[in-house]
This record gives C-alpha cells, structure tokens and sequence, in this order.
C-alpha cells in the first residue's frame, strides 16, 4: 500500500520509500565518462571520491536538481568490475530516498529479505550502505538485482537528500 506523507512525497507503508533519488551506470574509466557527459548532454560534474573498501571510484553529475552516479572499479574483481565483466557499461542501479535507513533494514529483515551485511557499511560521501542478498526469497526479480540502502549521500554531492535506498542490477558482491 502507498501513502502520502506529510512532506507530500509517496512512501511505501512500512519501509519509508520517497522518491527516485539518482541512477548509477557502470562505466569503465570515469574520467573519460565524466567528460564524455559534461561535453555530450552539459552535466557538471558536482563530487568525486574513491572508496576502497566498495572497490569504486565514483562521480555525481548534476542533471538540473536531479543526480546520476557513475561507478568506475579500482580492480577488476570489485563488484562494479564484476558488472562490467558480465554486462557490459550501462545502468547499474536505481536509487530511492527513504525515511530512515536503519528502520528500512529492519523492515526488509522483518519482511524476510537477507541482507548483506549485518550492520550498514561506509558508501558514498560516509553514507551508510546496505544491499539486499539477490538471492533473498522475495521473487524472481531479486536473481539479477541487490537493493543498496544508503544515507547522508548528498552531503558533499550538491543535495540536501539525507537517506537513499538503491536497487543496484549487479550479481552478488562476494
């Protein structure tokens, strides 16, 4: 069921989802792709950083107020390399803001879904990062997607979005 929150945005009953926050596309070389969008379709590029223990290098490009994240691997065994050794450069996750990260995962654990980790991990910007198993018993849907939840995102990406929740298209990351 959805409900309409007092911020006017929809939330799903239960876990907290409020909008579409950003999508990520798994590329090869950021450099090259970050110059690629910026001269091809005029997207600035609004924050950089490299997280080792993600395997990623990754950049936030502005689309108007709107974001799309790019995810570089720094080893071709990271899951970002994985992806692109499977699938090829292109989209490799939805995001999602949601209410309260820690309450989403507990949610999706009461709900059943296995989750990567037992307690979130450091992901963009400090935010906190969490991905659903995609071998989760949640239907057929979850054998090719990890749903990634994150918070505090956009303090350095130009936004003053606090929590995110991703659906990452990629295999497992182990």
């Amino acid at each position: 069921m959805v409900k309409t929150s007092a911020m006017g945005s929809l939330a799903a009953e239960g876990i907290g989802l409020l909008r579409i926050d950003h999508v990520g596309i798994a590329v090869a070389d950021l450099d090259e792709a970050i110059e690629f969008y910026g001269r091809v379709f005029g997207m600035r590029c609004v924050h950089t950083e490299e997280n080792a223990e993600q395997g990623v290098r990754e950049a936030m490009l502005a689309v108007g107020s709107d974001r799309i994240q790019l995810l570089a691997p720094l080893t071709p065994s990271s899951p970002i390399g994985r992806f692109l050794d499977r699938h090829g450069p292109g989209l490799q996750q939805v995001a999602y803001t949601v209410s309260d990260v820690d309450a989403t995962c507990a949610a999706l654990r009461d709900r059943g879904v296995r989750l990567l980790y037992d307690e979130p991990r450091r992901g963009t910007a400090g935010s906190r990062i969490n991905f659903v198993h995609p071998r989760t018993p949640a239907g057929s849907w979850l054998s090719s997607w990890n749903l990634l939840l994150a918070g505090n995102m956009y303090r350095h990406c130009g936004r003053s979005s606090t929590r995110s929740w991703r659906l990452t298209k990629s295999r497992s990351p182990t």
